[in-house]
């Protein structure tokens, strides 16, 4: 038996136009990706959209608590909203004038229009949420808390570094947390600021340091070859010795002095992973070390294979360019391709924690 003639039409209209159901996912996707508050996301319209090239979205909205804010979207969340544009630009063609200026729109065959926007209650999400049966750990419907997404996308960030704004709480401005929070009100508070410049400062200034690469020849005559060097790293004769001759080596290099503390507590050990070698100014290169160097490079790119080219930029970004433009190349092709040989391409050879393991 045939379905109705009724039945058929909204079928054909389910696979044209965005169901409620779908516009609920696709918000929950965009939050998700971006941060935005929810009554920021649902009063979008097409004018908030500012293209600034193929793929890069200055998104203006408005938040409950605060004036109009802007913000320029992460590329995945640039890539969704092109995709629902596409997907609901057919449903535009029928939406009244108000309608077909919201982002959010879908089909709804109870009003009279058939087009409606952003549910204005929950009960459709929690429909959405039986229809596609997403549950919690425990088996039971899990509940869509749009704050706590927006909750959950800031702390994302927070654990990443960098949160993309200069303020503690979104709702001050820079200049509030600054007069309000930031500046010192006593002369122990003003020297602990300006301790924490100076060694930030101090800190960029060590990195941007040109690393110190020997060859073997070089190594023989470090102290007339590299004057500067030796009295920057503070080193006399018998350090150079234990320097050279491999008694100061670490996994990486052979370090100047691995009690200094650039790294954690002055005095004992340095904590450092292998790779924050490769920006240390204590750290001295030879040609022992370039099998050690070659197996970081593969660890570099296993690393970037696996991960968003976002996310290693900020982890491995420095030290992976450190590597490959400015130590490694300073060895001879042939001492490369000797210690090639005795690398193994994966985590077996590196002092990794489990959770750095490729």
């Amino acid at each position: 038996m045939e379905p109705p003639a009724s039945r058929l039409v909204q079928q054909v209209r389910d696979g044209l136009f965005p169901s409620m159901h779908t516009l609920i996912a696709y918000q929950t996707l965009f939050g998700m990706y971006c941060g935005i508050v929810p009554d920021g996301i649902d009063g979008l319209g097409l004018d908030d959209l500012e293209w600034a090239g193929d793929t890069t979205i200055l998104l203006s909205y408005v938040k409950g608590r605060a004036a109009k804010e802007s913000l320029n979207l992460p590329k995945r969340a640039v890539r969704l909203l092109e995709q629902w544009l596409e997907h609901s630009a057919p449903l535009r063609v029928f939406a009244d004038d108000e309608l077909r200026e919201s982002l959010w729109i879908a089909q709804d065959p109870l009003t009279g229009s058939r087009v409606t926007g952003p549910p204005a209650t929950g009960k459709p999400r929690q429909t959405f949420v039986k229809e596609v049966a997403l549950t919690d750990d425990l088996g039971t419907p899990f509940t869509i808390h749009r704050g706590r997404i927006r909750a959950t996308y800031e702390e994302q960030l927070a654990r990443r570094g960098w949160t993309g704004r200069a303020t503690i709480d979104p709702n001050h401005t820079p200049r509030t947390e600054g007069d309000h929070y930031v500046i010192p009100t006593t002369p122990a508070q003003l020297d602990a600021v300006e301790s924490i410049i100076e060694d930030g400062q101090a800190d960029l200034l060590r990195k941007a340091l040109a690393p110190v690469v020997l060859t073997s020849e070089q190594a023989a005559t470090f102290v007339e070859g590299f004057p500067g060097e030796v009295e920057r790293l503070g080193l006399d004769t018998a350090s150079i010795a234990a320097l050279v001759g491999g008694e100061r080596d670490v996994f990486t290099a052979a370090c100047a002095d691995q009690l200094a503390g650039l790294h954690g507590p002055a005095g004992k050990p340095c904590p450092a992973r292998p790779w924050v070698c490769l920006l240390c100014p204590l750290a001295v290169f030879m040609p022992r070390h370039i099998g050690n160097l070659l197996r970081l490079e593969s660890f570099f790119l296993r690393q970037f294979r696996q991960m968003p080219t976002e996310h290693f930029v900020r982890a491995f970004g420095p030290y992976a360019d450190r590597l490959s433009s400015e130590i490694l190349p300073k060895f001879t092709a042939d001492a490369r391709s000797r210690a090639a040989r005795e690398v193994a391409d994966d985590d077996t050879e590196l002092p990794l924690r489990p959770e750095e393991m490729s």
